[in-house]
């Protein structure tokens, strides 16, 4: 049984002597020519190839696609940062031909009343709950005094009651202790409007037989010497004529947002003119 004991020493030497000849023979064939024994190596060498071409391909595709995403993710953030500033622009020419239309309007009315006017500008607001000012840019040195008429472009803002050298504090008639004389431009109905809340006045001692109706218009009497004749206070709100009461009850609402006003005009002249005169007299 000495042939089963297995020799790897002579195996390996059998084996070169039975290779070399083969090897000897497919040097001398054509090059065009493949050996029987060439394939398995060829097989697997090509294998080997295609599997290492497609693994680095997809290498070199997946890279790509990683960087075109960053590059995307860096356009996106230009972009973004581009948007935000062009909103800005927009927002500032906006806001500026806001304003633009805004001093254009208080320079047409300026020019069509028969009033001498100083223009200022609100500079702050009274944080007390139980008052309602303001402060303007403009005081004694501007030829202001205390009583002076404050006003806008759509109606009546309030008076100067405590002017400074350089500023003025305005009593608006929303205050409690504003008091205007006024009328229903309609009918004529007199009353007093006083300063009631926030956003409401009231139009007090009206006759109980006066027609004011809600939507009428109130404007200033001119009876106070402080205001133009004419010039628009506050719409009607309600009505009520309650039997037993001596007077109307009307509540108002006031023309004038001052929490939106930014300029103001006030009238230095005592003399002025009915305000429904100023398009006939100009």
């Amino acid at each position: 049984m000495n042939w089963l004991n297995f020799d790897l020493r002579k195996a390996l030497i059998v084996l070169v002597l039975f290779v070399l000849p083969l090897v000897s023979i497919n040097s001398q064939q054509s090059p065009r020519r493949t050996g029987w024994f060439d394939k398995p190596f060829t097989f697997l060498a090509g294998l080997v190839e295609n599997s290492f071409f497609g693994f680095s391909d997809g290498v070199r595709s997946t890279t790509k696609m990683y960087v075109d995403l960053i590059d995307l993710k860096q356009e996106s953030r230009a972009l973004h940062a581009q948007n935000l500033e062009l909103n800005a622009r927009l927002q500032v020419l906006e806001e500026m031909n806001t304003e633009n239309n805004r001093l254009r309007k208080l320079l047409d009315f300026r020019q069509q009343v028969k009033m001498e006017l100083v223009a200022a500008r609100i500079m702050s607001r009274d944080l007390l709950a139980e008052h309602f000012t303001i402060r303007i840019d403009k005081g004694t040195n501007n030829g202001l005094k205390s009583g002076m008429a404050v006003i806008t472009t759509e109606g009546v803002v309030g008076h100067i009651f405590r002017p400074e050298p350089f500023t003025s504090h305005v009593l608006l008639i929303k205050d409690r202790y504003s008091v205007v004389d006024g009328v229903v431009a309609r009918s004529r109905a007199r009353g007093i409007v006083e300063g009631k809340s926030q956003y409401q006045l009231a139009l007090q001692h009206v006759e109980k037989s006066a027609d004011v109706v809600k939507g009428d218009l109130i404007v200033t009497s001119g009876l106070d010497n402080i205001y133009p004749k004419g010039f628009p206070i506050a719409t009607v709100e309600n009505v009520e004529n309650k039997p037993f009461a001596v007077a109307l009850k009307v509540e108002l609402k006031p023309l004038v947002d001052p929490d939106k006003v930014e300029e103001v005009f006030i009238i230095t002249n005592a003399n002025f003119l009915d305000v429904t005169e100023r398009t006939t007299q100009k």
